[in-house]
């Protein structure tokens, strides 16, 4: 749950980021805000699974390095992926129409 809250913040960070440097420069530089994001998003998740993969178990746990890559990684990023992909597939199938 704390990993999902971390990379949906990490998510908000690059999609506000990507459109505060839109407004500072007055033109679109960034025309996708929501990949910028995800962009972010993978950025970070490739530091952490280095980090995980890098550092030794800390003492006491008996889970390995693919249990916490998949629960700590990799299952938020997919659900903000699925999450983010179903946002632009209804906001392409509001613009049809119209």
């Amino acid at each position: 749950m704390g990993a999902l809250i971390f990379y949906i913040a990490i998510y908000f960070l690059g999609y506000y980021a990507a459109h505060l440097l839109n407004l500072l420069t007055g033109r679109i530089l960034i025309r996708n805000r929501r990949i910028a994001g995800l962009i972010a998003v993978f950025m970070v998740s490739m530091v952490h699974g280095y980090k995980i993969i890098s550092s030794s178990p800390p003492h006491g746990h008996d889970e390995g390095i693919s249990h916490a890559l998949g629960f700590y990684v990799i299952l938020p990023v997919v659900i903000i992926v699925i999450a983010i992909a179903i946002r632009i597939w209804q906001e392409s199938g509001d613009r049809d129409i119209s």
